[in-house]
């Protein structure tokens, strides 16, 4: 079992930056993710992390400014985003996976998730 824990969250106006931070209780060595998902909406995958070699996952709407990384040591997960843009506003997930997955921007490969952190951006 992995308990995953969010914070980072908050209220900013476009284009400003937030971090977001994922702790795990235990070392994750699959995948890590962060999702989001606004009122009305379906749950979408925002970026990914592969642990075993860095490898990096964007969904097409964030690349160029959102950053996912992770400090192995702190069995942490980070999701630096910048220029934020009022469609960002949602609640943020970080989930994980310990097996290989394919779709690493599915929510149904992920075994584990945190709470959640809420990000708003307003215009």
């Amino acid at each position: 079992q992995v308990l995953l824990v969010e914070s980072g969250g908050g209220s900013v106006q476009a284009g400003g930056s937030l971090r977001l931070s994922c702790v795990a209780s235990a070392y994750t060595h699959g995948f890590m993710g962060w999702f989001r998902q606004a009122p009305g909406k379906e749950r979408e995958g925002v970026a990914a992390i592969y642990i075993g070699d860095d490898t990096t996952y964007y969904t097409e709407s964030v690349k160029g400014r959102f950053t996912i990384s992770q400090d192995n040591g702190k069995n942490t997960v980070y999701l630096q985003m910048n220029s934020l843009k009022p469609e960002d506003t949602a609640m943020y997930y970080c989930a994980a996976s310990r097996r290989w997955i394919a779709r690493v921007l599915f929510g149904s490969e992920y075994n584990y998730w945190g709470q959640g952190t809420q990000v708003t951006v307003s215009s």
